[in-house]
């Protein structure tokens, strides 16, 4: 294999490749003999079949399978002993191929830019951890307490009143006619709550165990029998109990009962949680510091197919005026984009970062589980989209650059209170608020000076162009 590399305008190169008749050759040889013992035909023992006959039948077949494995295997190790890295998939161009023939094509590669990494332990940022006040953790589980109430049954002269358990029978009717769906035992409802038919358990307040009482309610737009949607029910109830709430009492069982050891456990697993719903707000904000500070790193050149891509995705869903109109502010926003992704993806292959199998398949599980009872959908949408699947793949990969990059990288650890959290996270916000404002600003006030310029006239001028410009239980973790 011969190899010459012209340089190009820019990134752009042209990777010429010769691979000569006899090297064709004996590929072509070493395939005819790995089918000779598989081929079955009719007047030939198995793995006698003569080369002339296999030619005959099989020769443009195997030819493709041979030019195939050539172009993937010197075309990469043309690449591999050129120190070329390409951004994006080569253009391939065959200039001589076939059966017999010295093989010559040409590589089109546009190349990866260098990248600068030698001050990437010079980046600065913060790294937060909630302190939670002791006093925090008991308000949190205060709240989970009331919102699971314990129930004493009421004496039998005890009317019910809001706030209370009252549980019934019943039987429904529409138009004096029984219906599927119209029948009830053991009905718990929680009086002002509102839960079961619009307006229901108002009309149970006031009854006492063992009265019978009528009423009224209109069936919802989900009624499983759409002929009586929005019809008028008359239930009949036979009230079987009234229960009052009781405090819950805030103790070892009741943490037991949401999944903790003891109450200890409960608070310290409350305590994570509540640092936890900070901390991954507080990690964005430290990821997009450093990757702030990773755009001011120099990068000679964004290549021009990339940025190509990256517009088309940018624009996608938009029409082609609009596009049209916002590609300037696309180009920018992708060069960028661009730019950080080449300094990430550098530092990956110095330092040796892989993804695992593993690795990859337990992120798949933290989306299967983001969202309950769709499982199975989104196991299958990752298992038929390889895009999107890739896709995620390189959010772990980014994710675990930045994780390398934070133990290279300076540092300034904060502890701070849940107050100090929110008040961060608030600025944060809304400096990006502001930030969006001064673009939409300056987009408007670029658009007014376009609607006020006088037009400039051009004369002794043939041609004119016109420019166009773009309570639950709770798990540990």
């Amino acid at each position: 294999m011969k190899v010459t590399v012209e340089n190009k305008k820019g990134l752009n190169k042209d990777v010429k490749v010769f691979v000569d008749k006899k090297t064709m050759n004996n590929y072509m040889d070493e395939k005819y003999e790995e089918i000779k013992g598989t081929v079955n035909l009719k007047g030939f023992r198995p793995g006698k079949v003569p080369r002339e006959v296999l030619k005959r039948q099989f020769g443009k077949a195997i030819f493709g399978e041979v030019l195939d494995k050539v172009l993937k295997e010197t075309s990469t190790k043309a690449l591999e002993e050129n120190k070329i890295k390409p951004a994006g998939q080569p253009k391939l161009d065959l200039k001589t191929y076939g059966e017999d023939k010295d093989l010559e094509y040409v590589l089109s590669v546009t190349e990866l830019p260098k990248v600068e990494l030698k001050s990437i332990e010079n980046i600065k940022f913060d790294e937060y951890t909630v302190k939670i006040d002791p006093k925090e953790t008991e308000k949190r589980i205060k709240e989970i307490a009331k919102n699971q109430p314990n129930f004493k049954e009421a004496a039998d002269n005890v009317a019910a009143k809001e706030g209370d358990l009252v549980v019934f029978d019943y039987n429904a009717t529409v138009d004096e006619k029984s219906f599927k769906g119209g029948e009830g035992k053991n009905t718990q409802l929680t009086l002002g709550k509102d839960l079961f038919l619009k307006g229901f358990d108002k009309q149970l307040i006031g009854v006492k165990k063992g009265d019978e009482k009528n009423v009224e309610a209109v069936l919802p737009e989900n009624f499983p029998e759409k002929e009586l949607i929005n019809k008028k029910a008359k239930f009949k109830c036979s009230i079987t109990s009234i229960k009052n709430p009781e405090e819950v009492k805030i103790d070892d069982q009741f943490a037991k009962n949401l999944g903790a050891k003891d109450l200890n456990d409960l608070k310290s697993l409350i305590s994570k949680q509540i640092n936890d719903e900070y901390k991954n707000s507080l990690d964005r904000l430290t990821k997009n510091q450093i990757l702030k500070e990773i755009e001011k790193f120099k990068v000679n050149e964004i290549p021009e197919n990339l940025l190509a891509e990256e517009v088309k995705i940018l624009s996608q869903g938009m029409s082609e005026e609009d596009a049209k109109k916002s590609k300037n502010n696309f180009e920018e926003i992708a060069k960028k984009r661009i730019k950080v992704g080449l300094i990430l993806n550098e530092f990956g292959e110095q330092n040796q970062i892989k993804i695992t199998e593993q690795e990859l398949q337990a992120e798949v599980q933290k989306q299967i589980q983001m969202m309950p009872g769709q499982e199975k959908m989104v196991m299958d949408f990752y298992k038929k989209n390889p895009n999107a699947l890739a896709s995620l793949r390189g959010t772990v990969y980014e994710e675990k650059i930045l994780n390398a990059i934070k133990q290279k990288g300076k540092s300034s650890k904060k502890e701070i209170s849940k107050d100090e959290a929110e008040k961060i996270l608030k600025e944060s916000q809304n400096q990006e608020l502001d930030t969006n404002k001064e673009k939409i600003k300056d987009k408007q006030k670029k658009t007014e000076i376009k609607k006020t310029s006088p037009k400039k006239t051009v004369t002794n001028s043939p041609k004119a162009k016109t420019v166009k410009k773009k309570a639950k239980k709770v798990s540990k973790k």
